[in-house]
């Protein structure tokens, strides 16, 4: 394997596990708050918000959120760029979705966007740097594998919560 192709594998894996949940979510779990201000819906929209502004980022093209009519679908009251990240306990709660597949379906577009990115790029871009705000700088490479696991951690989150009982969650 080379990198292009250990990157591709890498950014598939959120998706492969979210995969593992359908069926399971249901509105009521998706929503519930585990004594804490992240449900899992927040969890996977959160997870597929930022690869996608963060793919976006480094393409510098439209995001799946707007061109693909996630947005409208969703109905968040959330700005169009917004993923999460730095939300207050008051917008996190307010990240409410009724639709498991709805949620799945985004995650994985955005992971298409990002395979789709990661496959047309060469050995040589991967050594890039995109961010001097690091010591040492952040190489594309870097962000690639950042973005991954970011994502993949907030997946194994919500697949651990849905195994958790009534107990774990906020009455």
């Amino acid at each position: 394997m080379n990198s292009i192709e250990i990157l591709i594998d890498l950014a598939k894996r959120p998706g492969d596990a979210a995969e593992q949940l359908r069926g399971v979510l249901t509105p009521e779990l998706l929503n519930a708050h585990p004594h804490h201000d992240n449900s899992i819906a927040w969890l996977l929209w959160h997870a597929g918000r930022e690869i996608d502004e963060q793919i976006v980022g480094l393409t510098g093209g439209e995001s799946v959120w707007l061109a693909a009519g996630f947005a409208e679908r969703f109905g968040l009251e959330v700005g169009a760029h917004e993923h999460g990240y730095g939300h207050t306990s008051e917008q996190a709660r307010a990240v409410v979705v009724r639709d498991p597949e709805l949620l799945l379906a985004y995650l994985s577009a955005a992971i298409d966007a990002q395979v789709k990115y990661v496959a047309g790029l060469d050995e040589e871009e991967l050594r890039r740097i995109v961010d001097e705000g690091w010591e040492p700088p952040v190489t594309l490479a870097a962000r690639l594998v950042s973005i991954s696991v970011d994502a993949a951690e907030h997946v194994a989150q919500a697949t651990y919560l849905t195994g958790m009982g009534p107990g774990a969650f906020e009455d």
